[in-house]
């Protein structure tokens, strides 16, 4: 499934260059204006090297939490049910489709990482690092795609789930720390930090990226066990959306 992933992309790669739009637009717009202005605090560090971490993991997210819509339409053409009857645990069948997206996202954070670096920021070319914060990419994009999956078993229409895939999308990127450090928010939206994996992400790219201080092994941990719980959950709710 990874593979077809890639396939997809060297037959489209239009698609990558109108995706890369929108973080392009976050960096150079907001990250530059809000780099000359100082109005977010985020000590030593540029605000526009504080961003990009935060632009790479919500470009990864835009990707994955609209890859319910794919499931649908395979299940429209009769695919799903042909893949179901095959022995294939269902288990491995989201986990393709959850690793295709994380695929699908790092070649889109190639894109970020590259713009950034030409803006100035200062990233690491450690390939360690480089690699953690790959882990982190596909960690994450794995947790939303199942996340758009499970939403695509419930409501299961496509209709439905680009609504509330859109109602969804800003708040966890808002409600996490890719804009602004968490000890500036109010506290009822640090408490909803803490439950946004999509906070533990962006540490971990900051940490692997920019060396920010970050708790790595609480990152990993709730990137895994998230992505894992819901890799189960779509997997349980995978027979309704054939039916």
């Amino acid at each position: 499934m990874c593979l077809v992933e890639l396939q997809k992309l060297r037959r489209d790669q239009t698609e990558l260059l109108t995706r890369a739009i929108q973080p392009a637009l976050w960096l150079l717009i907001f990250g530059e204006t809000f780099t000359r202005l100082r109005a977010i605090p985020t000590g030593s560090v540029p605000y526009l090297d504080y961003l990009a971490p935060g632009i790479l993991a919500q470009s990864a997210l835009f990707i994955s939490i609209f890859y319910g819509i794919q499931i649908i339409w395979e299940r429209d053409a009769g695919v799903l049910a042909k893949l179901l009857v095959t022995p294939t645990p269902r288990a491995a069948l989201v986990a393709g489709k959850a690793f295709a997206a994380g695929v699908r996202a790092l070649v889109q954070a190639f894109i970020v990482v590259i713009l950034a670096a030409l803006l100035g920021v200062g990233l690491t070319a450690n390939p360690v690092r480089l690699l953690g914060a790959a882990v982190a990419v596909v960690l994450g994009s794995a947790f939303f795609c199942c996340l758009s999956i499970v939403i695509a078993g419930l409501v299961l229409s496509r209709e439905r789930l680009m609504g509330i895939g859109q109602a969804i999308t800003m708040p966890l990127f808002f409600g996490s720390n890719a804009l602004y450090p968490v000890n500036l928010m109010p506290s009822w939206l640090k408490v909803l930090s803490h439950a946004n994996p999509l906070s533990y992400q962006v540490d971990a790219l900051r940490g692997f990226l920019i060396g920010t201080p970050a708790n790595l092994g609480a990152d990993f941990g709730v990137l895994a066990g998230a992505t894992a719980l819901a890799i189960a959950v779509a997997s349980a709710l995978l027979g309704r959306l054939a039916r």
